[in-house]
This record gives C-alpha cells, structure tokens and sequence, in this order.
C-alpha cells in the first residue's frame, strides 16, 4: 500500500469521532485465571474481568484472518482505558477485528482476595507484572485457541504507559501469542543504571518553560521555600489553609512539606502527561493544553502571598476546572475506579523501581537525591516488602533490545516527561521509533482529534503500516508443518 493510502485511511480514521465524543460498546465478562500462575502446588483462582467487542469481526471462515487488537490493562479500572484509547476503536473497523481489553489484576474489579486484596503483603505478593502477563496470556489463548495445525488468530497488543511497556513485555515473552506490539509513552528504560534520574523532571520543567513564560517555572520552583515558611508557624498554617481550601486543614509542618508537597508535584506532572491540545477527562477534567492554562495564571514573578494566589488559582485549573470541587483534596483515595495510586505504590516498591531525582538548578522541584536504602527504608516500613530494583531490567531487558526482540513500535511524545526513560532509539531495524515533538503522554492512542498536531496523525499512520506488516507476515505463515 502507497504512503498516500496510508494517509487516506488515517484520513478516513479522524472522520469517524469528528462530530463529538465517540461512544465505545462492549461486554462485560470474567474469566477465573490462578492467583499464582508459577506454583503447582496451589489451585485458587480469582476472576478477572475483560471487556470485548465482536461486532466488527467477520463470521464464519473469514474469523480465523480476522485480528483481535488487545489492550494491556495497567494501573487501574480497564473501562477508562477502554474509553480512553480511541485509536483501537477507530482501527477496529477497519481491519474488521475483535477488541478485547483485559484488566490488570488488583485493579478496577478484578482482585484476586476481593476486599482483603490490599490488606497484607502475603496478599500483594501476587501484584507482579509476571503475574500480570501470564494473566493475560492465559485470556488469550483461551479466547483465542489454535486450531490442530493452523495458527490462531493474529493479535496485536497495545499499551500505553504502564499499559505499553507491558504489551512490549507480552511480545517479548509470549511471541507465539502476540503478533506485534504498539507500546505507546512506555518507560521500559526509567531504571537505575540505565536513565539518569533527574531526566524526568528536567523535562517536565522545560514542558513549563514553554507553555507560556519561563517565569512560571521560576514560580513554582520559588513556591516551595514560600510554603514551607508558611508551615513553621500556627499564624502560617492557617493562611494556607484560608488561601487553598483544604478539605482537611493542614496542621503541622510536615502537611506541608510532605503531604502538600507530594500533591503538588504529582499534579505538575499529571498536567504535562496529560497536556493535549483538547479538553479531556483522563485523570481530571481539564481544558486544552492545561499547562498553557496554569502557566497563564502564574505568567509574572510572584513572591509570598501573592505567590500563593496565584498558585491556587493555577491548581484550580487541575482540581476545579469543572467547579464540581468544593474544597482541595490532597489525601489520595482509591474507590475501586480509576487510576490506583495505591496498587502502583506497591509496585513501585517491589519491581517498578524508577529512580527519579530533582537538583533545584535544571528543574522546578526541590534538591532531592535519589537514595536506595533511603527508599528501600520507606518501602519496609510501608509493605514489609524489599524492593527488587533490577527486577524488569532482568525479566524484560530494555537496556539492550537486540535481534531476537521484533515487531513492536515505541512511540513518544517528547513533551512527556516520561520520554526520557523510553525507547528513543534502536538499532534493531525490527523495533520501530516514533517520536512525537508536540505530543503528551500516549496521545498517539486516544480517538482521533481536528486538534491533533501534524505528528500525531503521521505517528498513527506508522502504526497503521507496521501492523499492516505483520498481519500479512502472520497471515503467510498461519499453517504450522
């Protein structure tokens, strides 16, 4: 197929989703999996639940061509990634195949010990990506079966974040399941000795250096020192607490300088990953390009109360931009739905090990090394559990992705700050690099957008081509002798 109809179908793609949001139907199922794929000596399962659409497959013989395009759910309920990854449903279609979405388990409503699933280590243990994948491995094959000597069904994996680096681990470790990988915005290399540690929030603060002025940078790299002199006195507590509206007042020092802190740099980062050139609802409700939006209320330099203004007013465009907040909540809370700070904390305590560090000079942040006993220190006290930092580097590779690793695209948008721990480069011609100048976090997999940037749209193109590839490779060699 010729580069221009290529375009055209990209082309064809966009139309679908240009008259408002696309509405995405499935059903809803389980599939009872092991709670411990790596023993045989213990026979519990749990259900894990999976969302499927079959209306654009075809019937009869023609199925068997037919590809499923599967997503690798990640850290939270697999509906809002199902509702949040466009590009599978406007593909869909178009290559006439079924979409399957599975959950990860201890996430959205597939928990191995239900309610007890987080109440102790013993529990957790089972929180691994090895278990994960074999989850997944196992849904695929029993949805998708041989047939005596001929090949299943091609299926093609997609992810993005977490989600991505775990479609190119199930390429890389069930190739005879997986046709191919699009491993969108994935970090497979945020590991010590391979990424520096202060890449992330260097460009997570030259993503606020360009949104509007340098000088928002500068404010929120002065707005640390502003609230921790705040937080020494009673008098400066409770001036915070008139200016920012906290659902629960702060009371001691530490509110601040831990709990606040820990806020605010999440929310930094959650705007530039989710920093798209429309309004969204990902993570929060928010207008196009919000870091543009919060640079803009902090766009002069601003010192003490003033400063504090202007910060409130800016979180608003985070927490409030829907005006439904009555009050800012900085305690995180999991309910069963969306993105799970608390299974990932786990995670990131036992093989997700990602070093990110901050010096106050070529980032916003205050000077914070990267310690790993300091670290490993938090994670006992918190788990019981030992971090195992070269876990993923061991299990997966990503420092080196040599001739034995094939058919999986990473892309990423450079304004993501989680681009500098990815795949920028390869010299492997079987894995494929895209990068995305003006493009957030997996922007390349949410629904097509008249907002989108130029490299968005040939980004998706790329894709297209690549799975076009191994279909018809997968296809030539689907009788097995």
């Amino acid at each position: 197929m010729t580069a221009a109809l290529w375009v055209a179908l990209i082309a064809g793609l966009s139309a679908a989703v240009r008259d408002g949001a696309a509405i995405y139907v499935y059903q809803t199922k389980t599939i009872d999996v092991p709670i411990d794929h790596f023993t045989y000596t213990g026979e519990a399962t749990f259900k894990l639940r999976y969302l499927i659409n079959d209306t654009y497959a075809p019937g009869g013989t023609d199925l068997p061509t037919s590809p499923i395009l599967f997503y690798a759910g990640n850290e939270g309920d697999i509906e809002l990634f199902a509702q949040n990854t466009g590009f599978m449903w406007e593909l869909a279609p178009k290559l006439k195949a079924t979409l399957l979405f599975v959950e990860h388990r201890f996430y959205g409503h597939s928990l191995p010990f239900g309610n007890a699933s987080y109440d102790s280590p013993k529990n957790l243990g089972y929180l691994t990506s090895e278990q994960a994948l074999a989850d997944f491995a196992l849904v695929l094959r029993t949805l998708n079966p041989p047939n005596g000597t001929t090949r299943a069904r091609p299926v093609i994996a997609f992810g993005g974040s977490y989600g991505g680096m775990l479609a190119a681990w199930i390429r890389i470790k069930y190739p005879h399941l997986v046709a191919g990988a699009i491993a969108a915005s994935a970090p497979v290399r945020q590991f010590a000795g391979v990424t520096d540690c202060g890449i992330f929030n260097q460009i997570l603060t030259s993503v606020y250096q360009v949104a509007y002025t340098a000088d928002c940078a500068d404010n929120i790299r002065r707005s640390w020192t502003t609230l921790q002199n705040y937080s020494t006195s009673a008098d400066g507590l409770r001036l915070l607490n008139e200016k920012f509206k906290f659902c629960t007042n702060l009371t001691k020092a530490t509110d601040v300088t831990e709990t606040l802190f820990d806020y605010l740099t999440d929310v930094y980062g959650n705007l530039a990953m989710i920093n798209y050139p429309y309004p969204s609802s990902f993570l929060a409700p928010v207008p196009a390009y919000p870091v543009r939006e919060f640079c803009g209320r902090l766009a002069q330099n601003y010192t003490g109360v003033e400063l504090l203004d202007h910060l409130q007013s800016a979180l608003s465009i985070y927490y409030n931009y829907d005006g439904k907040a009555a009050c800012l909540n900085i305690n995180s809370s999991y309910d069963g739905t969306g993105i799970s700070d608390r299974g990932w904390d786990f995670q990131a305590c036992t093989e997700m090990v990602m070093p990110i560090c901050a010096d106050g000079v070529h980032d916003m942040f205050p000077p914070q090394q990267w310690n790993m006993q300091t670290y490993a220190d938090k994670c006992f006290k918190k788990y019981g559990v030992h971090p195992r930092p070269a876990n993923a580097l061991l299990n997966y590779g990503g420092e080196f992705l040599d001739a034995s690793i094939t058919n999986i695209v990473f892309s990423n948008g450079l304004l993501d700050p989680w681009s500098g721990g990815g795949v920028l480069r390869s010299s492997n011609e079987n894995v494929k690099i895209v990068l995305i100048p003006e493009g957030a976090h997996h922007l390349d997999l949410r629904a097509s957008n008249p907002a989108d940037p130029a490299s968005v749209t040939r980004a998706r193109a790329v894709h297209v081509q690549n799975i076009q590839k191994w279909l018809t490779e997968y296809r030539k060699q689907r009788k097995v002798y």
